[in-house]
């Protein structure tokens, strides 16, 4: 329910405007926002103690691949990505509506025209009379922000719009992140697909030295049976691989902005597994508030919902609005200009709030609810950014050792598989022997590959979870689809669909 008064005496009028121009000036209402300074460890636990670092030491992390493939793939999908098309819309929705919502602070003018012509019938006479009046005018309205209503809603404007930036970070950063693993995945299954190949092969030739064997009657047949059975299990494993492979290519091609199929081909040309050749420096938790740019976008996302508590606030308190109109008229357009013809009006309006049931105030406690619900946002996305990078650096120290320990096992199995051959075809070893040795090379050997694989992710890991990201410069102004020919123009039937 609304009271409104209007338009009030003149001394109060003077009084009421001189009051409302010292209390517009700076007075509002609601909490002031604070950045919260949550509690962080002063090192990670797994990881040395080291110096502070900053967003730019960590941009560009992927380049310590020292791969120009895959530089240039993540170069193509920071240029071509939907997602990222999609933030930077949102980046440009955003700023919009801030200058629609400032838009508020402003007195707003409305101009006015009309033209209107009559013909009347004189009873009397008979005679008709004809009259033309043409009129012109101005109207104008400003809502004085009296509790900054206006001024809180423009703060969260700015913030929403300083989010929306933010979230166009954290795209690209999570952009590069899936780019970079799926190329070493990719990459991984083709050299994982390629050691089942070359494994078959070598089978087949024990295989065919054991015919051999058994032709001369110094084999049994169920040694050949096992033999061409071991080689045919793992000719088996590369459908799945070849498959897998497909699916991170084809991801590739989506990432980049294009068809599945795009960059198949091109990934086909090697088989090398990506290793980087420097490390990553940890820094301070401390570090991941500045970088991540996650966790800078949930922080202005508090600001947003603080300053919309000061919003809903001020509609419990009362309105002001200064309204004034100027018109003219007259039976002829020359009529207009003439002093004699113009009329005005001015005074404020004074909307009170009196009885709503508790609407407002419940608006207020909404308000209150979503800001404790992006403070606990917060602090668990800084939770869970700690998460990530303890994570990705146990990860990637555990996958180091892994990596070592299964590469001296290669080494040995790969050794005791080319002796168990020799002895086999001296006929001084059983099938058995070789069957064994031969089924556990494999084995370690993908493995290796495996854990190379996983500690070449966990890098890449570390790199997102520390806040590394993009580093070029990304136009959000400029928008994917430019229309042409918006002006007044005849109407057209639209297309029937088919």
């Amino acid at each position: 329910m609304f009271l409104t008064v209007r338009p009030l005496p003149r001394s109060w009028r003077s009084l009421a405007l001189l009051s409302l121009g010292l209390l517009a000036g700076g007075c509002v209402v609601g909490p002031d926002y604070r950045a919260p300074e949550p509690a962080l460890p002063g090192r990670y636990l797994n990881a040395r103690s080291g110096p502070s670092v900053t967003a730019a030491s960590l941009d560009g992390w992927w380049k310590r691949f020292g791969d120009p493939v895959l530089d240039a793939l993540i170069a193509e999908a920071v240029a071509n990505n939907l997602d990222v098309e999609q933030a930077k819309a949102r980046v440009r929705q955003a700023r919009a509506t801030r200058l629609q919502t400032a838009a508020a602070l402003a007195p707003s003018v409305d101009g006015s025209a009309a033209s209107t012509h009559s013909r009347t019938s004189a009873s009397a006479s008979g005679a008709n009379v004809s009259s033309n009046l043409y009129q012109a005018g101005f109207d104008a309205s400003w809502e004085l922000d009296l509790f900054g209503a206006n001024r809180r809603s423009l703060e969260a404007a700015t913030r929403s719009a300083e989010a929306s930036e933010e979230d166009l970070r954290a795209t690209l950063l999570t952009l590069v992140g899936d780019v970079a693993q799926n190329y070493i995945e990719a990459r991984g299954y083709l050299a994982r697909a390629a050691l089942a190949r070359r494994t078959t092969a070598s089978q087949r030739e024990t295989a065919e030295l054991t015919r051999a064997k058994v032709d001369a009657g110094a084999s049994s047949p169920v040694d050949l049976a096992k033999a061409r059975a071991l080689a045919a299990s793992t000719q088996a494993n590369v459908p799945t691989l070849e498959a897998s492979f497909a699916k991170s290519a084809h991801r590739l091609g989506v990432l980049l902005g294009r068809g599945p199929e795009a960059v198949v081909a091109r990934m086909r040309r090697d088989a090398t597994i990506p290793a980087p050749r420097r490390p990553l420096p940890p820094g301070l938790p401390a570090d991941v508030l500045r970088n991540r740019p996650d966790l800078r976008q949930a922080e202005r996302k508090l600001a947003q919902a603080t300053a919309l508590i000061g919003q809903a606030e001020a509609a419990l308190y009362p309105s002001v609005t200064l309204s004034g109109t100027l018109a003219t008229s007259g039976v002829r357009v020359g009529d207009l200009a003439n002093a004699s013809s113009l009329a005005w009006s001015f005074g404020p309006s004074v909307t009170v709030p009196i009885f709503d049931a508790g609407r407002r105030r419940a608006a207020v406690a909404v308000e209150q609810a979503l800001r404790d619900q992006s403070h606990a946002a917060y602090h668990g996305a800084i939770l869970a950014a700690l998460e990530d990078v303890e994570n990705a650096l146990v990860g990637l120290a555990q996958q180091r050792l892994r990596s070592g320990h299964l590469d001296t096992a290669a080494r040995g199995y790969r050794e005791a598989a080319r002796l168990a051959r020799i002895r086999y075809a001296g006929g001084s070893s059983s099938f058995l022997d070789v069957l064994d040795a031969e089924r556990s090379l494999y084995d370690a050997e993908d493995n290796l590959l495996q854990s190379r694989i996983l500690a070449a992710t966990s890098f890449v890991a570390l790199g997102k979870a520390l806040g590394g990201g993009w580093a070029g410069e990304i136009d959000a102004a400029r928008a994917r689809v430019v229309d042409s020919n918006t002006g007044p123009r005849l109407a057209t039937r639209p297309a029937p669909r088919d």
